[in-house]
């Protein structure tokens, strides 16, 4: 007898596919966990040739399939091998196709120091390509500085060691310290508090900041992403000066300068007092020798410029000229003496062969032209005119000849020029006939 259908009767409201149910299930996993951390031992690590990375994680008890894409492989810091207890970041999916539960991971770090380490490189990884350990944006220290901010807890070595070299090479410079915790879930956020006072106070030249040794996770704080930003954004030159020789922080590569130790960082930003007081008696010793060389020849410069300017004294000019005066006034005497019996016997000797046949040549000739001229004067002479009893009558201011009455006025005073003297008149009345009437 063939049994009954236990199913036959129930009415079924929804009916999954392999793919419906797998889609919903993926969909139900990554709303319901969002992002997690997973810490396990890695196994079963496979890496093909799309650089993707596969493997599980697993504790004692089960295990969990983990992918990891090519993009988020960059930056870890270590190379994942099996065997290696990590921690991954991701989401819980599910791969739909054949229904494996797994978790995608964006990053992957390893646990206890090993996870720290990889938080450091990740970190620094991040910051470099945002350019913040690039050189350009690296500032120059004072080469003297005078004002110093040292952003340090005042109970540690490290600011003891900085006092101590600081006081040794430069006593000059005034130090300022900012009270803050160097270690501890507060120290972060305390250390870039003080570096943004220290630049808003305006008083420092520049910032040192950092610790003395300790474990990786007691140099963390110097490790934080907001610490390395406010070094970055400090106006003032920051140095870094955090654990021993052979540690290394975020701080380090945002920083300025990185010193090794902090007592070597104040020798870095230090001058050395004695060296600078060799320089300077070095220097004071060479100036001295410029300042010798320098002296000497301006004093032969000097002694030059006077033995010209004697040279050129007027009383110096008078005596040279007074000299040549002398020469000249000797050599005019010789000259006179030898010259003037020369004239003198030349003049003679003309005298003799020149002048007198001349002479009595000339003198006649001259003579009757005197004569002819004599004669001239005495016939255009008007004194024979007045020897006749004629007469020259005259104005007496002028001088002027009058030879006609209408020129004369009325007591005018006249000059009347006759043979052997003048008459001086005034005109009483004047009249136009040439002779007087004689009949009257």
């Amino acid at each position: 007898m063939k049994s009954e259908d236990p199913y036959k009767h129930e009415e079924v409201s929804n009916i999954y596919s392999p793919s419906e149910l797998n889609h919903e299930a993926r969909l139900h996993l990554e709303a319901g966990f969002g992002q997690i951390w997973v810490e396990g031992e890695i196994s079963n690590i496979a890496r093909p040739a799309s650089g993707h990375m596969y493997f599980s994680l697993k504790d004692d008890k089960a295990q969990i399939s983990c992918a990891l894409f090519r993009s988020n492989t960059y930056g870890m810091g270590f190379k994942p091998e099996n065997g290696m207890l990590v921690r991954a970041r991701g989401r819980v999916s599910l791969f739909e196709a054949r229904g494996n539960y797994q978790l995608i991971a964006d990053s992957l770090v390893r646990a206890g120091e090993g996870l720290l380490r990889a938080k450091f490189e990740l970190l620094k990884n991040n910051l470099a390509s945002e350019g913040l350990f690039d050189e350009a944006h690296k500032k120059a220290l004072p080469a003297f500085p005078r004002r110093i901010a040292v952003v340090t807890s005042p109970s540690g070595a490290a600011l003891r060691d900085i006092l101590h070299v600081l006081k040794r090479r430069w006593p000059l410079a005034s130090v300022r310290v900012y009270d803050v915790p160097v270690q501890g879930l507060e120290a972060p956020v305390a250390i870039a508090d003080a570096i943004h006072a220290v630049n808003e106070q305006d008083w420092a030249q520049l910032i040192i900041t950092g610790r003395g040794g300790g474990s990786l996770e007691d140099l963390w704080a110097f490790n934080e992403e907001i610490v390395a930003r406010a070094i970055y954004a400090s106006g003032l030159p920051v140095v870094s000066a955090v654990g021993h020789e052979i540690d290394y922080s975020i701080s380090d590569f945002v920083a300025d300068l990185r010193a090794p130790t902090p007592s070597a960082a104040a020798e870095l930003i230090s001058p050395d007092q004695q060296v600078l007081r060799q320089t300077l008696v070095a220097i004071e010793n060479r100036l001295q020798q410029r300042s010798q060389r320098l002296l000497q020849a301006l004093s032969q410069k000097l002694d030059h410029l006077e033995h010209r300017l004697k040279q050129q004294h007027p009383g110096q000019r008078l005596m040279q000229q007074r000299k040549l005066l002398d020469q000249l006034s000797q050599r005019l005497r010789m000259a006179g003496g030898r010259i003037v019996p020369q004239r003198r016997q030349y003049l003679q000797e003309l005298a003799r062969h020149r002048l007198v046949p001349a002479g009595k040549r000339i003198v006649p000739e001259r003579r009757r032209m005197f004569q002819n001229l004599v004669r001239t004067l005495n016939a255009v002479s008007p004194l024979p005119t007045l020897a006749r009893g004629y007469a020259v009558v005259m104005d007496a201011n002028t001088g002027t000849a009058i030879s006609s009455v209408r020129g004369i006025k009325p007591k005018q005073v006249l000059l009347t020029q006759l043979q052997d003297g003048q008459v001086r008149s005034a005109v009483t009345e004047t009249n136009t006939q040439v002779f007087p009437d004689k009949t009257g």
